[in-house]
């Protein structure tokens, strides 16, 4: 591979038990009627899980979040755009958003955004798989499954989620900066 696109598949975490201990974090907050929504597309896949796990009974919502980006007219408009689906009401809700990876805080920013484009939600908590430092807002997460050591991961390696064939891997890519 080349240097600068190195990837390793990151084997000490499992994933499917990771989702499982987040899904007790959830269980244990008891949040009143929930609306579980994924951020695309890791955020879907694992809210998929817990949703499954949870036996939530609203359906499932998705988001993408591609138009609320802040980096839009940097970046451009990404080519999977996904349409965002939530099939009940939010206002006076109870949310619980869910991402693969939280890094920087733009990603859940702009899902927040999108959110409250749709009504004002009771509250609206965060679910991540893993969390990492590097925050450029001031956003955490309430509920976490893993936490990155944050010497092995500097600003040249990214947290990738991938899915084949429904096994979620995770994987750590060496961007090259």
């Amino acid at each position: 591979m080349s240097s600068s696109t190195d990837t390793n598949t990151d084997t000490s975490i499992d994933i499917e038990e990771t989702i499982q201990g987040m899904a007790e974090q959830i269980a244990a907050h008891n949040p009143a009627h929930p609306i579980l929504i994924g951020i695309h597309t890791g955020g879907v896949w694992i809210a998929q899980r817990l949703h499954r796990i949870l036996g939530y009974s609203e359906p499932l919502g998705s988001l993408d979040i591609s138009f609320y980006r802040d980096d839009f007219s940097r970046v451009g408009l990404n080519p999977e755009v996904k349409s965002s689906e939530l099939p009940v009401a939010i206002e006076d809700r109870n949310i619980i958003l869910i991402d693969d990876v939280l890094y920087t805080g733009r990603t859940i920013r702009a899902a927040m955004n999108e959110i409250f484009s749709y009504g004002r939600p009771n509250q609206v908590k965060l679910g991540v798989l893993i969390e990492r430092s590097g925050r450029e807002i001031p956003i955490q997460a309430d509920f976490v499954g893993c936490a990155m050591d944050a010497m092995a991961l500097d600003d040249s390696r990214q947290v990738k989620l991938t899915n084949e064939n429904g096994k979620l891997e995770l994987h750590v890519i060496k961007t090259g900066h």
